[in-house]
């Protein structure tokens, strides 16, 4: 029968205590023989001191990569958070611009409303328009049930816009001055002397429309107000229409012409006033 070859158990404090005594022992030679161990010591030395040199440079190097890319992921984390506020500044200030454009709209209504404060009036939004760049044929968003009618004046900006020509249920058609089959009678406001207002789209990329049957012995100048007149079956008196300009001797030798500068942006229509008074109505009240 073999027998069991008895199992050795070394305890890890007999290799603590073993490794401490080698470590002294060690370090009193190191002391005791420093002469004789130096060329040891210069040897090791010249071995171990480039190599811990080489750790040290590789570990440097390594830690400078780590440190670039935390930097660099600290750059990302915060370039995405940038961005995002950015995104909602930008929300915010179109929102901003949107409120302010509004309120510009707003004030030049309430402005408008004040000028002619005599007239009752309904505000309006246009929702569409006729193909072409210019509001010369719209649609508001107001109508029968608002007591809108046809032939309603129109106003904004500074003065007239047009008249209404079809109303629906919940909505309304407008022609515009500058509509080429649209005529006022006009007048001078300094001189009391008649025109007519003629609506021509052709002129208009030129900001202007065409004004026409001016008397010979009318004497106008640059910039004169011209404004709706007494004569006109349609629109109501002193509504401002535009500034003339460029007034001579027409074609035909009996009446003078010239253009006209319209009181009103027909290029940027949002809003607008309809005078709810007609003028046939108004006259016959008189």
């Amino acid at each position: 029968m073999r027998r069991k070859t008895p199992k050795i158990s070394i305890q890890p404090k007999h290799v603590l205590t073993f490794c401490t005594v080698i470590c002294l022992i060690l370090i009193f030679l190191s002391f005791r023989y420093e002469t004789l161990l130096s060329p040891v010591k210069t040897a090791v030395g010249s071995i171990v001191t480039p190599m811990q040199k080489g750790i040290n440079t590789f570990g440097s190097y390594i830690s400078d990569k780590l440190d670039t890319l935390a930097n660099m992921r600290d750059l990302i984390d915060e370039n995405e958070k940038l961005k995002s506020q950015i995104e909602s500044l930008k929300v915010e200030n179109s929102i901003l611009i949107q409120d302010r454009y509004e309120l510009d709209g707003l004030r030049r209504l309430y402005e408008v409303d004040q000028k002619y404060a005599d007239y009752p009036k309904v505000a309006a939004r246009v929702i569409s328009r006729d193909s072409n760049s210019f509001y010369n044929v719209f649609t508001i968003d107001k109508g029968a049930e608002d007591g809108i009618k046809v032939d309603m004046n129109v106003l904004a900006g500074n003065g007239l816009v047009g008249i209404v020509t079809e109303v629906g249920k919940n909505y309304s058609k407008v022609r515009s001055i500058i509509d080429d089959a649209s005529y006022v009678s006009g007048m001078f406001l300094k001189t009391s002397d008649t025109c007519d207002v003629k609506g021509d789209l052709q002129l208009l990329d030129e900001g202007v429309i065409r004004i026409e049957a001016i008397s010979m012995n009318a004497d106008i100048k640059d910039g004169y107000e011209v404004v709706t007149s007494h004569i006109s079956n349609k629109y109501l008196q002193g509504i401002l229409i535009g500034y003339a300009y460029d007034i001579e001797v027409d074609s035909s030798n009996l009446a003078k012409s010239g253009y006209l500068r319209p009181a009103v942006d027909f290029e940027h229509l949002e809003e607008v006033l309809i005078i709810t008074t007609l003028k046939e109505k108004l006259e016959k009240a008189e």
